[in-house]
């Protein structure tokens, strides 16, 4: 079908970058097909490069339209959705959405490199780095600050689900993972309730499922 949204993602265990705009789109009930490719396989690179101009997933496509970045992706999604808003309505509050989503795009590299994602892996005994822990803290302080700010109509950063959650459901899943103890960065209990919100979506656990199954898959 020409007007058919297909995304190609990566490894639901693994590919953060293929969660986001695939939660986005699942919260603001945006039919799409989904296409796996594999990662951590000798064809991999290959097979990303079939869809993708930047050899990364995920992509998006719809007939001749092509958009190749998660961030990018999600604000198409925003564009398009129907009957789910995306962004908040107050431009103040959209205004912060786009700079903590823009924030976690483009930061964060240590902890990103250290706590990878794995959807279901449990991890003990690992200790951040000083610059790891850093990032922890700092997005402790993005969930605790835009959930007294701005979350009075509904659970998530900016009350009702945004781009900006979208953004950082990997990172609930990476702190669940590894046993991070948001007190420790100082969190006041906000930011680790936010985190099970996130992570208690009907998405997320779709995409868990998803997970599990290629897991098995791969026995």
């Amino acid at each position: 079908m020409h007007n058919e949204i297909v995304l190609v993602i990566g490894n639901k265990a693994w590919s953060s970058w293929s969660l986001r705009p695939w939660l986005a789109a699942k919260v603001a009930g945006i039919p799409f097909r989904e296409e796996h490719v594999q990662l951590r396989q000798p064809d991999s690179a290959a097979q990303i490069a079939r869809h993708s101009p930047s050899a990364r997933v995920p992509v998006l496509k719809r007939g001749p339209l092509t958009v190749w970045d998660s961030l990018a992706i999600c604000e198409y999604l925003a564009e398009i959705s129907t009957h789910v808003k995306l962004w908040p309505d107050d431009a103040a509050a959209r205004a912060v959405a786009r700079s903590v989503a823009a924030e976690m795009h483009s930061s964060f590299h240590a902890l990103r490199k250290e706590l990878s994602m794995d959807f279901h892996a449990r991890v003990d005994g690992v200790e951040p780095s000083d610059a790891a822990k850093a990032d922890i803290a700092r997005i402790v302080a993005v969930w605790r600050d835009a959930r007294k700010a701005y979350g009075a109509g509904g659970p998530f950063l900016f009350g009702a689900f945004s781009i900006a959650d979208a953004m950082y459901a990997p990172v609930a899943t990476r702190f669940r993972t590894y046993g991070v103890d948001l007190a420790a960065f100082g969190d006041d209990g906000t930011a680790a309730a936010y985190a099970h919100e996130v992570l208690d979506l009907p998405a997320m656990h779709d995409w868990g499922q998803g997970a599990a199954r290629e897991g098995i898959a791969a026995r």
